[in-house]
């Protein structure tokens, strides 16, 4: 993907406020400042409104070379035997709690009960 090389050549004085933004967001603050972004839709439409005041150029990138890896066989080493945690064990469920009966309800009478 190509990289844009952008240049302000010209003064923000008497720009809009939008102008000074673009400048701004593609980080050019003062005169004869270079910038390099990636050649994206988003930088292309920033760069449009602020064509006067910028000079923009194409910079191509090469393609790195490919690098070729030789890979070893992995040497076999003698590894001490790995320990394992004990397993924790679930806490111990409490008799009393399954032999609890539920609470008697209480009943009351009404006044035409009575």
């Amino acid at each position: 993907m190509a990289t844009l090389k952008i240049t302000q050549i010209k003064s923000r004085i008497g720009s809009t406020a939008q102008q000074c933004k673009n400048l701004d967001a593609l980080g050019l603050h003062k005169i004869n400042q270079t910038v390099s972004h990636s050649d994206s839709a988003i930088i292309k439409g920033m760069i449009t409104r602020v064509k006067h005041l910028v000079k923009v150029e194409v910079v191509e990138e090469k393609a790195p070379a490919k690098k070729t890896v030789k890979v070893e066989a992995p040497v076999a080493e003698e590894t001490a035997p790995v320990k394992k945690a004990p397993a924790k064990k679930a806490p111990a469920k409490k008799a009393d709690a399954a032999e609890k009966k539920p609470a008697a309800k209480k009943v009351t009478k009404t006044k035409k009960e009575e």
